[in-house]
């Protein structure tokens, strides 16, 4: 999004996308129950406007609310979360749709008018990236209430067998982590979020990583030597949240009558596919089958060696996106083989570092040193501390947000998004 023409490309793409995970939807299904993983679909409609006029219309125009007295209801920190189920506080689809048409026409008439000031700019990029973020959420709403898959989704592929795991070599020397600190000036057509920034070179010891995402095959096996039973597999704050959510196996799989596993992929239950990467996993999922297999999830800074190189590319191949070598923008939704998109290797040879799953690490959410809040104060500092670091993006993950540099946070217990998790050699 370095040009006007590409932000314009950009917002009729998220413009698009937002509303196919609307439209589709009737008044019982938008008339979800409360889940504390998910928001209401058209909340999250209102919000993303919301974000749209507070942070870019405003802030450069008329500073007059387009929706007057829902400031409160739009804003994701005024309004508690709970509330946005509460009938008669959030307007219904129609009058969200209408409130939010006139903000992306207003948008599109500053950008088409003139050509924008680099601050201008920076903020469209922004508030476009934000929506985003909220494309995806609303993918995982979807899957998490059993809704079909996005209407812009592809047939899925074809099951296939079981993928033999191997692992690849990472030489041990300096890497570049992180984006440059110059990177959020507007004059810079080098965008990233404040938990990126500032960027530094890191030494990092020579490791073995896997070439590829666990997949469910492997998974299969720990759950089937009865890795949900074993105590030796699970750390202390492991065995409390085993405890509290009674997991007997992934959020999503089931026996079927036979006692063969299925798994739930939006509205469809299907045969477990052995070769597609097993997701929807917690961190202390992920954590007990590493010590189940004798094996350590990365710590983020590896993670981005792999991903990188010492050459510090922007993506696996290269420095220029290319959404044919990942499955993202809510198109594959994690159901290819993980020694699929060869084309996306890593400098180590690590497959589908991008897309298809967020991949725990080892670390906590922690800003880098020097770290400077965004034009958005929330981005990151909510959730330093007590959340756990993924990287990579997931398949409902946009294409045009993520890098290799990218940083996200879930609290360890949460395996509603769609996460997963590749390991290392002890």
């Amino acid at each position: 999004m370095n040009t006007t023409a590409d932000l314009l490309r950009e917002l009729d793409n998220t413009d698009r996308r937002t509303r196919a995970l609307i439209e589709d939807l009737d008044d019982a299904q938008l008339a979800v129950p409360y889940e504390p993983g998910i928001n209401p679909p058209i909340w999250e409609l209102g919000h993303a406007a919301f974000f749209s006029e507070y942070f870019l219309l405003r802030e450069l125009g008329n500073p007059d609310p387009r929706m007057p007295g829902h400031d409160e209801i739009w804003d994701s920190f005024q309004i508690q979360h709970r509330n946005r189920w509460q009938a008669g506080i959030v307007p219904d689809k129609q009058t969200t749709l209408d409130y939010y048409g006139r903000v992306m026409d207003e948008v599109r008439e500053r950008l088409r008018a003139r050509e924008p000031e680099p601050r201008e700019h920076y903020l469209c990029r922004y508030a476009v990236c934000h929506q985003n973020l909220h494309i995806e959420s609303m993918i995982w709403c979807r899957q998490t209430l059993g809704y079909s898959r996005p209407s812009f989704a592809l047939e899925p592929p074809a099951a296939g067998g079981e993928v033999a795991s191997e692992d690849v070599s990472v030489p041990g020397g300096r890497y570049p982590i992180g984006m440059p600190a110059g990177s959020a000036d507007f004059a810079t057509t080098d965008f990233s979020f404040d938990n990126e920034r500032p960027g530094f070179d890191a030494e990092v010891a020579p490791f073995e990583i896997s070439k590829t995402l666990v997949s469910n095959g492997e998974f299969l096996a720990f759950v089937e030597d009865s890795g949900y039973e074993s105590v030796a597999a699970w750390s202390y704050q492991g065995r409390d949240w085993l405890r509290d959510e009674n997991a007997k196996h992934p959020l999503y799989w089931r026996r079927d009558q036979g006692g063969e596993w299925q798994v739930r992929c939006f509205d469809e239950w299907i045969e477990l596919p052995l070769s597609a990467p097993a997701l929807h996993l917690s961190y202390w999922e992920a954590e007990a089958f590493c010590n189940w297999a004798g094996r350590r999830l990365p710590t983020e800074i590896e993670w981005e060696a792999a991903a990188r190189g010492q050459e510090g590319r922007r993506y696996p191949w290269g420095d220029t996106m290319d959404a044919d070598r990942v499955d993202m923008d809510g198109g594959r939704l994690g159901r290819g083989a993980v020694d699929g998109l060869a084309n996306g290797a890593s400098p180590a040879g690590c497959l589908q570092m991008l897309g298809t799953a967020w991949e725990w690490t080892s670390d906590q959410f922690l800003p880098y040193d020097g770290f400077a809040v965004d034009m958005y104060p929330f981005m990151s500092t909510l959730q330093f501390g007590d959340h756990k670091t993924t990287r990579g993006g997931s398949c409902a993950t946009s294409s045009c947000v993520i890098r290799n540099t990218y940083r996200q946070a879930y609290l360890p217990g949460r395996r509603d998004a769609f996460t997963g998790f590749r390991t290392c050699v002890r």
